[in-house]
């Protein structure tokens, strides 16, 4: 996955109690009235910092602290399954999950109330990697709910606390199917054999509105979107189609190598910018703009992992 955030900040008059020498009692009295998305250093009120995937280092002890970023570690959003791990194939059956890291971001969440505690992410299958397809919406449609319950299965096994199911959507560029059957039809789930170079949108979105509608009517989640523009823009179009006005948003893009530019609010370099660009008609501005995977995605490799900007104050209820 290209791939998470969100912030404990200290208030200021904390901060300036501690500095003229006040007593242990006011600081502690000051801190238990702080907010839990009071800002971390480094960041903007309401965010913090969090990973995804693969285990990045989190060292210390509990609070766990944000190792070589700044305030504590936020959250963690691990993947709750893979459409080509489901369908037996035997490349592209990664599983990118951390226990640890998981364990972690509960632990703040539950035990010190930082952060959003453990998400998950289904890395979806398009329409073309149906082992069913036909060209319908309707078996687009099955295709999506399919995957959903195979994430409810998945998450039945994972202390999730986070109200949002990322539906991972993408191009990963890797086999089985490089576009995971968005872009084209192959003639079955993992041969790597196109049978068809062209997927009608309709039939892109039915997949994504059938798990939608699944994981919404059989359990308390939310669904949101794991993509970035163009990508987005690619698979559905910049019509009617590809508009997603109240679904939840992840996105991937800018990103960048270097964890000294690393976000305020929703923008790079202490908020100096580049900023992050959302999709389906939506922009940061959005109260459905959660997550920013700012480093360790999509090639742009940082030497720890896959980083990630969260908006704590925007979390779903």
């Amino acid at each position: 996955m290209k791939r998470l955030s969100r912030t404990l900040t200290i208030s200021l008059s904390l901060l300036l109690l501690a500095g003229a020498g006040a007593t242990s009692a006011a600081v502690a009295a000051n801190a238990a009235s702080a907010t839990p998305a009071a800002v971390a250093a480094g960041n903007a009120a309401g965010f913090i910092y969090g990973s995804d995937s693969w285990p990045v280092p989190i060292t210390g002890k509990a609070p766990w602290p944000m190792t070589h970023l700044s305030g504590s570690y936020g959250g963690y959003i691990g993947m709750a399954g893979n459409w080509a791990r489901s369908q037996g194939c035997t490349t592209g059956n990664f599983l990118a999950y951390a226990p640890t890291n998981g364990a972690q971001a509960n632990d703040n969440f539950i035990h010190h109330n930082i952060g959003i505690g453990t998400g998950v992410y289904w890395y979806m299958g398009g329409p073309g990697v149906d082992p069913h397809w036909n060209n319908t919406t309707a078996e687009a449609a099955k295709w999506g709910a399919a995957q959903a319950a195979l994430t409810l299965a998945a998450m039945s096994k994972i202390h999730v606390t986070y109200p949002v199911v990322w539906a991972d959507i993408e191009l990963p560029g890797i086999k089985p199917a490089p576009d995971n059957g968005w872009n084209s039809v192959y003639t079955s789930p993992c041969s790597g054999v196109k049978k068809q170079s062209f997927v009608p949108v309709a039939i892109d979105r039915a997949v994504f509105n059938g798990y939608a509608s699944y994981l919404t009517t059989h359990s308390k989640y939310k669904v949101g979107v794991y993509s970035e523009p163009g990508i987005w823009a690619s698979i559905f179009g910049t019509g009617p189609l590809s508009k997603i006005p109240n679904t939840y948003e992840w996105t991937y893009e800018p990103e960048t190598a270097n964890l000294s530019a690393k976000p305020s609010g929703w923008c790079l370099s202490g908020g100096a910018g580049p900023c992050a660009r959302f999709f389906g008609g939506q922009t940061s501005a959005s109260q459905y703009a959660l997550m920013w995977q700012w480093s360790g995605g999509g090639g742009v490799r940082n030497p720890y992992g896959d980083y990630d900007q969260i908006d704590v104050a925007r979390t779903p209820k």
